[in-house]
């Protein structure tokens, strides 16, 4: 079939393509920013449309031909007006879809009492629009448990770092949380049936208490949680934001989302696709922490395209460079290894407490700080989020190009280049500010003697573990 997937660096969509893939489906993507495809193994194998669904004069094309659409789409992170964008989207989907003869939507659950968040009542809306206009499935869901889902993340790190934890009523609330593998289980079937219009599906009803004590019991952890006659979602969300990697925009209307009860019918889902069994959640907590021990975290909440777009650094005016080199004997695989493994639990290898210092600063100020991590050890995709970076640009073995997203009074890049010379590279590292105003002047010039130590001690660092990597590899071919 031919299927559109709009979506395709989220969570859900990096997932359902190389499925899509594999069963033999003739696949286009609808993306904004061709280069944020660039590196997946199925990269050249999908037909990729250039389009944005906020602007409806470059949909048609992108959708012509096209016999069934996924769309898996949000502006949530986008600010207070991500209901109004999500609507205008929907509708100019709907207008340019008028010839697919079936359209997959993926939203949210509503609660059966109390009012629904903003953003479940978005959701909603978009079904409401897709519906009215195209033969449609909304598949409704609630908290999705998955290797670098947000709600998982949240659970995560919650009760891992919180032994003792005085938690809101409504984290008694029931909710049903459902498995990544079943979400895409559901999405892959919906595919083959007509349209079914609404079908809600979900996995155990428990309470989000009970979530983070099954997830302690799966780790051997031991937690109290105390829960105390208060409210207030805002709050808690900020207490999320902090203590997790999840950032407010992400927590709030997740926190908003679950403090009435949000439960499925699943009676019509297990009727319609009664070859799909959920997970338990346990089962899926088990399932998530094995992948991420294994390093095989296909995608991650914070792989979303984050704050702008890709830019062309060359020829721009006003652009502060700090720029050093250092020549390494060994090749420049092995460099860009390095430089391409720093972040996340390996860290950065010098004066890791001022990082740590700085994402600190950046997460109480309401900027993502360092606790996003990064997907895998080793690789590394173009649009994933790296700490508090954003990978801009990845070729291997040559560049690696990281933007900030932390709180800066101007926009920053920080840029390694792997580069030929004789037998041996140089390495080129470039950190790279376009200052706002005075204050960015400013900021640049009063923490220029901290860069500089940071930075030269950066080059020095990865100069001196491409160089061990070479000696040990060398060793290996040596021994009989």
């Amino acid at each position: 079939m031919r299927v559109l997937v709009t979506g395709a660096t989220g969570y859900i969509g990096g997932r359902l393509v190389p499925r899509l893939l594999e069963r033999g489906h003739n696949v286009r993507l609808l993306v904004r920013d061709t280069a944020r495809i660039a590196g997946r193994t199925w990269a050249d194998r999908v037909e990729l449309a250039k389009a944005d669904l906020l602007e409806p004069a470059t949909l048609p094309p992108a959708l012509e031909g096209i016999e069934a659409a996924f769309y898996l789409v949000h502006s949530m992170t986008a600010g207070r007006d991500f209901a109004n964008m999500d609507a205008r989207a929907a509708r100019a989907f709907a207008a340019a879809a008028s010839g697919a003869r079936l359209v997959v939507y993926l939203g949210g659950l509503m609660p059966e009492v109390g009012q629904a968040s903003t953003h479940l009542a978005s959701r909603a809306e978009v079904g409401g629009i897709l519906r009215a206009a195209l033969p449609t499935t909304e598949l409704r869901a609630g908290p999705i448990i998955g290797a670098g889902s947000a709600s998982f993340e949240m659970v995560r790190y919650l009760t891992e770092r919180l032994p003792v934890m005085v938690a809101p009523r409504w984290v008694g609330n029931p909710v049903q949380p459902i498995a990544v593998r079943d979400v895409l289980s559901y999405l892959l079937a919906a595919l083959e049936r007509e349209p079914l219009g609404v079908v809600e599906v979900g996995g155990d009803a428990l309470s989000f208490k009970h979530m983070m004590q099954v997830y302690a019991q799966v780790r051997g952890l031991k937690r109290v949680i105390v829960p105390v006659p208060v409210l207030a979602p805002g709050l808690a969300a900020r207490w999320v934001g902090l203590v997790t990697p999840i950032p407010n925009r992400l927590a709030v209307p997740i926190i908003e989302g679950v403090i009435h009860p949000l439960l499925a019918d699943t009676a019509r889902a297990l009727s319609l696709f009664p070859a799909i069994r959920p997970l338990t959640y346990r089962r899926a907590v088990e399932e998530a922490l094995g992948a991420i021990e294994r390093g095989e975290v296909e995608t991650r909440w914070s792989g979303a395209l984050g704050s702008g777009s890709t830019v062309e650094l060359s020829d721009r005016e006003g652009l502060i460079r700090e720029v050093r080199t250092v020549r390494i004997e060994t090749s420049p695989q092995t460099v860009f290894e390095i430089f391409s493994s720093l972040g996340g639990e390996r860290g950065w290898l010098v004066w890791n407490w001022a990082w740590w210092l700085r994402g600190l600063v950046d997460r109480v100020t309401g900027g993502p700080g360092l606790r996003r991590g990064r997907r895998h050890p080793r690789e590394l995709l173009v649009g994933e989020a790296l700490d508090f970076w954003r990978v801009e640009e990845v070729e291997p073995p040559r560049l690696l190009r990281l933007r900030a997203e932390m709180r800066l009074p101007g926009r920053a890049w920080l840029q390694w280049q792997a580069v030929p010379d004789g037998d041996g590279t140089r390495l080129v590292q470039t950190a790279l500010f376009a200052p706002v105003g005075l204050g960015g002047a400013l900021y640049w010039n009063l923490l220029y003697p901290a860069h500089r130590l940071i930075f030269s001690g950066l080059v020095r660092a990865i100069a001196r573990e491409a160089t061990a990597e070479a000696r040990r590899a060398a060793r290996g071919l040596e021994e009989p």
